[in-house]
């Protein structure tokens, strides 16, 4: 009885395997938006390392590994099939096999969502020492962090891929980029209504290469995420509860919280498990919390946090208000804009505040030191905003010992000295296209 049992597993599985081989063969057709991580990625190709690409669903991971590899004979899976037998009946070795007559002798593989498969890492780590060249995907930021470094330490490489950043969503718009356009009024307003849809809208390819509703999508695939991401993996009990947790931050994005504020806003009756809950939002890339920059260990651990999306289209999808704040959404598009540009997450980028408790946005930090200071400020014609942004600059300049001083706006350039400090204006559109 158990022989047939596995002989009907083993058939399901090279069902699964052809069927994915398909695919496969589906999504290396279709056209492609040349990611900014691609070149860099190449480098690695051949190298034995294992290549980790990390990010959100949907965000892309799978065609870019796809491409990544497309100029070799290589084998997929899809750990993210609702098909698969359970894994108490997978067999690994019977997997193998059944790569091997669908695919012949190959050396690389791409294993997608590999976080679906547990153990995933002593699967890996055989592999390797067998001597294949592994590309694994997966959509869990811890795989990225303290779980990745201790299952494969010095053994990998990790790449992030996130929604579109704005180059991305230009090429994707077939947009060529000149310096001759920018000094066109036409060209210039037809380049801010791109960075506006971007700003409202977001990144995520499905969204900017099929012309889908992106509020729509977006409502429901932030559900999902948090359905399948959260409640199903963690076996979240309350799933209200950190449904509405989830909503609130995104409702109040780069506003401070604490975790005593959420616990009493919220009504949950532990500190402890709103933490959890909160670190189960972050492991799925749909919040993301930015930490106050200190020399002081115990003032960066205590001071109250900025929530931050990972994309911009889920604040307007599930928006509360009848329109998002614009300001918010500038500040939440940087935020993600320097995420993408490889800056580690409270480690190299910060929020600040000065002895006066004036804010500053954005502290970047290179080795030991902050080495740029960033606001982002949507209304620089009022007089008492534009005071309010250049004081919160030259005094965070003078405690920190920082010249880099930026104000990023909606489309004003020009520069302002004040305080033996130079401050930089520049146009969002410019900034973004400087630094992707």
């Amino acid at each position: 009885m158990v022989i047939y049992v596995q002989y009907d597993i083993n058939i399901m599985l090279k069902s699964i395997v052809l069927k994915q081989k398909q695919e496969k063969e589906r999504l290396l057709s279709l056209p492609y938006i040349e990611r900014s991580k691609e070149k860099e990625a190449k480098k690695w190709l051949s190298s034995d390392l294992i290549k980790v690409v990390l990010g959100p669903r949907r965000a892309g991971k799978s065609v870019f590994s796809l491409m990544l590899l497309k100029d070799q004979q290589f084998a997929y899976f899809n750990f993210d099939d609702e098909s698969l037998p359970g894994e108490e009946k997978l067999n690994l070795d019977e997997l193998m096999s059944e790569l091997k007559i669908a695919y012949g002798e190959i050396k690389y593989v791409l294993f997608d969502e590999i976080q679906n498969l547990s153990k995933w890492e002593l699967f890996v780590n055989r592999l390797q020492r067998e001597g294949y060249n592994l590309v694994l995907t997966g959509s869990n930021a811890r795989l990225l962090s303290q779980e990745l470094a201790t299952a494969l330490t010095g053994r990998h490489i990790p790449i992030q891929i996130l929604p579109f950043n704005f180059k991305e969503i230009l090429r994707a718009k077939k947009y060529e980029l000149s310096e001759e356009k920018f000094l066109a009024p036409n060209e210039k307003a037809k380049l801010l209504g791109f960075l506006n849809d971007y700003m409202t809208n977001g990144g995520y390819p499905e969204v900017i290469t099929k012309n889908l509703d992106p509020r729509g999508y977006l409502d429901v695939l932030f559900d999902s995420l948090l359905f399948k991401d959260v409640v199903k993996r963690h076996k979240v009990r309350f799933s209200e509860q950190i449904d509405n947790l989830g909503s609130y931050l995104v409702n109040n994005v780069a506003s401070l919280y604490s975790i005593r504020k959420l616990v009493n806003v919220l009504s949950f009756k532990s500190g402890v498990t709103l933490e959890r809950y909160l670190s189960y939002l972050t492991e799925a890339y749909l919040i993301l919390s930015l930490h106050r920059y200190s020399a002081k260990a115990g003032l960066r651990l205590k001071s109250p946090k900025k929530p931050y999306v990972v994309d911009n289209g889920f604040v307007t999808a599930k928006a509360v208000q009848h329109s998002p704040d614009i300001g918010k959404l500038m500040e939440n598009l940087v935020f993600t804009e320097l995420v993408k540009q490889g800056n580690e997450l409270n480690r190299e980028i910060f929020y600040y505040r000065t002895r006066n408790d004036r804010e500053v946005d954005f502290a970047l930090k290179s080795g030991i030191e902050i080495t740029e200071l960033i606001q982002v400020s949507y209304e620089t014609t009022h007089q008492d905003v534009l005071q309010r942004e250049i004081k919160a600059l030259t005094e965070a300049g003078k405690e920190l010992s920082v010249t880099k001083l930026s104000v990023l706006t909606w489309n004003e350039k020009r520069v302002v000295e004040r305080d033996n400090r130079t401050i930089h204006f520049k146009p969002l559109w410019e900034w973004l296209l400087e630094t992707t």
